[in-house]
């Protein structure tokens, strides 16, 4: 399945966005990633998507990855049993790194389709028709347009089907604090980018300790780096990259999100929060 990209959305006009300094690369931090994809990281991202959605969730059901970045979700979601897959992201080095892990894992997958497009773009959402699972983990939120894109995203549900989306938590001040850091890193030259994600590494890493401490957990980052594979097959250092760059940004409360989907038309299945902490907040919404 395929559709052409509108004028609006060309591989051009992103250039131009990330050369404006308005946009971050997020390809380009997931084709740094996707060499480091194995067996183990698929499996922790199988059953870290497994814990999420349940385990029979896309079993027989068509899904939609919208933002699919490496692919590891795609994959995990034929793994599990979807009767098909689509994949799609509007960064093309995130649809070369998807195309790559496809290649790579599932090179006879016929069910598995990837493909460039913008969830902002109603159009090119409309020639895919709906899915039964409708899935966006942490990308929303990046697009210049969180609410539309939210909307776009489920009005692609089939009657029925499942909304499974990840948005970054507003923590109110902070928020608009990360927003300007954010911006900064974009603005940066590139050779000055890796000593602004090395600073905040060094204070996450930090605070992460301090925090483990107190609540009697082993404080050992080398422990903490080892085990944080498992929290959906991640990378400890291509995640601080994608926090202190990724740009846009908009956040959400989750009452927010729960009454803007509830609003249109969906309930509520399962919801996931930091509390007042930095990060993704994850809903499970179901079409009435």
């Amino acid at each position: 399945m395929s559709a052409a990209s509108s004028p609006q959305d060309t591989p051009e006009l992103h250039k131009s966005q990330v050369e404006a300094g308005d946009r971050f690369t997020f390809g380009q931090n997931w084709r740094s990633f996707i060499d480091r994809v194995d067996d183990g990281r698929i499996q922790h991202a199988t059953k870290s998507f497994e814990r999420l959605l349940g385990p029979d969730a896309v079993r027989g059901r068509s899904f939609l990855d919208i933002g699919s970045g490496s692919g590891l979700s795609s994959l995990a979601a034929l793994r599990l049993g979807a009767s098909r897959v689509h994949s799609f992201d509007y960064d093309p080095d995130s649809v070369v790194s998807t195309t790559e892990l496809r290649r790579r894992i599932a090179p006879d997958a016929a069910e598995w389709t990837v493909g460039r497009g913008d969830v902002l773009n109603e159009s090119f959402l409309e020639s895919l028709g709906t899915f039964d699972v409708v899935y966006s983990w942490g990308v929303l939120h990046h697009t210049g347009e969180m609410w539309k894109a939210v909307d776009n995203a489920a009005a692609r549900v089939a009657p029925g089907g499942t909304l499974c989306i990840a948005l970054y938590n507003d923590q109110g001040r902070a928020s608009r604090v990360w927003k300007r850091i954010k911006r900064a890193y974009n603005a940066l030259p590139r050779p000055l980018r890796p000593l602004l994600v090395l600073a905040y590494a060094i204070y996450g890493e930090l605070r992460s300790i301090v925090g483990r401490w107190r609540r009697g957990m082993p404080a050992s980052p080398l422990r903490y780096w080892a085990s944080y594979r498992e929290q959906r097959g991640m990378s400890v250092w291509h995640d601080y990259v994608d926090w202190v760059g990724g740009y846009p940004f908009e956040v959400a409360t989750p009452a927010e999100v729960r009454a803007f989907c509830e609003r249109h038309g969906f309930s509520l299945v399962r919801e996931v929060t930091v509390g007042d902490d930095l990060g993704c907040n994850e809903f499970v919404f179901v079409r009435r």
